[in-house]
């Protein structure tokens, strides 16, 4: 049976705004993109960041849990749950407006799903050792030094700001409603999964799912998710219309095409950095390289129309 090829497009921060009225004027501008790529033939799936939704949470749950000393701190993991549902709630909405106005209210049109979705961790990945991702707000050192006796936090001095929350990111292993997905996908649903990388959890015995302390970069579980719906594009959305050498110098250089091979030689070289740029670049790769005839494209969220049509944007493939 003949399907429409299919994007995942990885949203970024930027494409959700910081807070609840932000993101909910986001969405909207968002959503326009989004039926931008399906006006163009595509079939959608769709995954996103949470960074300041989730620390939003994160610290809302805290502050609940000092004020009342019978509520007990709320997991990581679930933070990163409520994270989901919310933006989730949100962006659908967008979506199914956008589709409607588009296309009329008497005509059939997608339905969009926001699947809450788990991703399975090796509990023995290195970066359980080495926590290196900051997350909610900044406190005194007092503060700090509390939140390590009450709740086990990892704690980390940011010299001239505070001390900061740092939770491992570990890779992503297995997406645990990966079937699910594949369903609404099969049966045209337009579906938003994976946000914030998914729900960290480790399988216990018997089968059980524990959360991890942890958030999982969303670019490297956008990249499993695109080979598990098996996907022709992914679309990494950041806050550049390319990736560039020596960026941000007078010896700035754009790039427009790359395979896998010229990419990671740019890595070993150093030109992009670690957090930013330089994990959106390693998940193209992999993406790239997991299956012939695979495109990853890097670019801004405004441009993605432009870029599935060659226009613009960063594209990395054999």
């Amino acid at each position: 049976m003949n399907r429409k090829p299919r994007i995942v497009i990885a949203l970024g921060g930027n494409a959700l705004g910081n807070t609840l009225p932000e993101q909910m004027a986001a969405v909207k501008i968002t959503s326009r993109a989004i039926v931008d790529l399906m006006d163009e033939g595509y079939q959608v799936v769709v995954s996103h960041g949470n960074g300041p939704q989730v620390g939003m949470i994160n610290n809302a749950m805290a502050a609940l849990s000092r004020e009342n000393p019978n509520q007990p701190n709320t997991p990581l993991s679930v933070c990163v749950a409520m994270s989901q549902a919310y933006i989730g709630y949100d962006l659908q909405n967008a979506l199914r407006e956008e589709l409607c106005r588009r296309r009329g209210r008497g005509v059939p049109h997608e339905d969009v799903a926001t699947v809450v979705t788990q991703t399975e961790v090796d509990p023995d990945d290195p970066a359980f050792l080495h926590p290196t991702k900051p997350i909610g707000h900044f406190m005194t050192e007092e503060q700090a030094h509390y939140a390590e006796r009450a709740y086990g936090y990892v704690m980390r001095e940011f010299p001239g700001k505070g001390w900061r929350r740092v939770v491992a990111s570990p890779r992503p292993g297995r997406i645990v409603e990966i079937n699910a997905i594949r369903t609404l996908v099969d049966a045209g649903q337009v579906v938003i999964a994976c946000g914030g990388g998914g729900i960290p959890v480790t399988r216990q015995d018997l089968g059980h799912l524990r959360g991890a302390s942890a958030v999982i970069d969303k670019d490297f579980c956008s990249c499993l998710l695109a080979e598990e719906v098996n996907a022709e594009v992914l679309i990494i959305l950041t806050a550049v219309e390319r990736v560039a050498l020596h960026y941000g110098t007078p010896q700035q250089q754009w790039l427009d095409e790359l395979t896998p091979g010229q990419a990671e030689q740019y890595i070993a070289e150093g030109h992009f950095e670690p957090g930013s740029m330089l994990p959106k670049v390693q998940a193209a790769i992999a993406f790239a390289r997991s299956k012939p005839g695979r495109v990853a494209l890097i670019t801004q969220l405004e441009k993605a129309r432009q870029g599935i049509r060659g226009e613009t944007g960063t594209r990395i493939h054999l």
